[in-house]
């Protein structure tokens, strides 16, 4: 008993080195087992496939070539088609899988269509006159193979946009056309979006040809 006592009454200098000589100990003792538990284990490469066999990609097919003729205007605003087809052409070239080329080359598919109609419904109003209105447009479109003429895809979409009403008739026109671009480039947005779906399930693909139909006439008698 003496003997203990006198190790703990030793001085600063001997409990230091046995202070660290544990530290030292309890460190490398976690170190050992945080290796041995697999914290450093680390995974390269692709892994393992079914079958052992390397994970390879299948070939992608090349965008198909899309031709977005003028719309037809069939509403009561005027100039109205060129700006639809400008939207969709654009939406089209960047958020539908297709490639957006000039009618004068050639084509895989054509996309057509009609501006259907432009309405102007009242959302709120007061006894003298109307606060806040909506553009209201529906447009229609088909897509059809420009070799076979088969219809492929048709959609029908429809944007609105809201706009407040001032006492300036003026301004008024200005916040209507605005409201009318904006339900515009929502129906372009709508429509490429809806098309890139129908590419990506494999409705667009292209038909395989026929097989030339043997046209020698068999007698039965």
């Amino acid at each position: 008993m003496r003997q203990v006592k006198s190790l703990k009454l030793k001085g600063k200098s001997g409990c230091s080195g046995t202070f660290y000589f544990c530290l030292c100990t309890l460190y490398l003792a976690l170190s050992l087992s945080l290796s041995a538990c697999g914290y450093q284990f680390r995974v390269e490469g692709a892994g393992p496939t079914i079958g052992g066999a390397a994970a390879t990609s299948s070939p992608t097919s090349p965008p198909p070539r899309l031709v977005v003729r003028t719309l037809e205007n069939k509403s009561f605003e005027p100039n109205l088609e060129v700006r639809y087809t400008n939207y969709l052409r654009h939406e089209f070239s960047s958020g539908s899988g297709a490639q957006i080329v000039p009618e004068a080359e050639s084509a895989d598919l054509v996309l057509s269509g009609q501006i259907l109609s432009v309405s102007l419904p009242t959302l709120s109003f007061s006894q003298t006159t109307t606060l806040e209105s909506r553009t209201e447009v529906v447009v229609m479109v088909q897509v059809e193979e420009t070799r076979t003429k088969r219809l492929v895809w048709a959609q029908t979409a429809k944007g609105a946009s809201e706009f407040y009403v001032t006492s300036d008739l003026q301004f008024n026109r200005v916040l209507q056309n605005r409201a009318l671009e904006q339900a515009g480039r929502f129906i372009a947005e709508d429509l490429a979006s809806r098309f890139l779906l129908q590419l990506e399930l494999g409705q667009l693909a292209k038909q395989p040809a026929r097989p030339a139909s043997d046209n020698t006439n068999t007698n039965i008698k």
